[in-house]
């Protein structure tokens, strides 16, 4: 795939069947469908620093491992699910995998509950983190609500554990990402855990990453916070994020706040922007809380890395 691929094209590549059309926001018309990937930053009017060259690596990576044999997209609902609820027909879970047994993220992109931005903010958030040995998966959640959102993600995050063994996942101190009402979600989930909206009574994340939300809710039980945005958001006030972190500092829990100069709202990676590499430093901070145990099944790949 290169820039002048269309987007018709893409939805329907054999290797993307079940789920191309996810990959894109909302409900497209023929005419969206015929923009290039070249031509898709319209399509994402809450968003900015769209990246041509970032969503090419994306599926062209997607491409490779489902050419390889690799499974990406999972289902979070059966199809009797969905016939009862036909909007549950537009969720499910794309999977990035890194080193068998390392720990997870599921990762939930923004779109103001108009549409999810997966190729903006999470599928690329996804692919860095395999990158690195992480497994991460990406969530594609109903828009129809805040709560509904929710739900899905504890459905996700069941599924996950049920079938940590088929994943090849290890599920201690698993990691929630965000970006904007994604952030809220993940937030959520981070506070009052899967069985708080439907789930199973699971544990709560391990780490918490945010990029530019609103959400002020929280308990005194968070788990380490990670949070960046930028100080021109017209959106997400760097001073709400500012004030739940020094909240959640002042329970002793362990946070860390990055301030980017001259940005606003839905930077997504932020490249070529002041923010690029907010990532690497997301992953370290999660790292940093994650088990001995766990640390070494990533420190094996890091040392067959170099």
């Amino acid at each position: 795939m290169d820039a002048e691929t269309k987007i018709a094209d893409v939805i329907a590549n054999e290797n993307f069947k079940g789920y191309g059309q996810l990959l894109f926001p909302g409900h497209l018309s023929e005419s969206d469908k015929k923009r290039t990937l070249g031509q898709i930053a319209p399509l994402f009017p809450y968003h900015r620093h769209l990246s041509v060259d970032v969503t090419l690596n994306v599926l062209n990576s997607m491409l490779a491992r489902e050419k390889n044999g690799e499974k990406i997209f999972y289902d979070l609902y059966s199809d009797r699910e969905k016939d009862k609820d036909p909007a549950k027909a537009e969720t499910g879970l794309f999977y990035f995998r890194g080193v068998k047994k390392a720990p997870f993220a599921v990762i939930c992109a923004g779109g103001s509950f108009q549409y999810v931005a997966s190729l903006h903010e999470s599928l690329p958030h996804a692919l860095e983190l395999s990158r690195m040995g992480f497994n991460a998966f990406t969530l594609h959640y109903r828009t129809e609500s805040l709560e509904a959102a929710c739900e899905d993600l504890a459905v996700a995050i069941t599924q996950i554990f049920t079938h940590a063994e088929e994943f090849n996942v290890g599920t201690e101190c698993y990691s929630l990402w965000g970006s904007s009402v994604g952030a809220h979600v993940a937030a959520y989930l981070a506070s009052y855990g899967p069985h708080g909206f439907g789930g199973a009574q699971l544990p709560r994340p391990g780490t918490l990453v945010l990029q530019y939300t609103g959400h002020t809710n929280h308990t005194r039980q968070e788990p380490p916070t990670y949070v960046c945005v930028g100080e021109n958001d017209p959106v997400c006030d760097w001073r709400v994020m500012k004030k739940r972190l020094d909240a959640l500092a002042a329970c002793g829990i362990d946070t860390e706040f990055h301030k980017y100069p001259h940005l606003g709202h839905g930077f997504g990676l932020g490249i070529g922007t002041e923010a690029e590499g907010w990532i690497a430093s997301a992953a370290a901070f999660w790292k940093r809380h994650l088990p001995r145990r766990t640390l070494r099944v990533l420190s094996r790949f890091e040392a067959a890395a170099v």
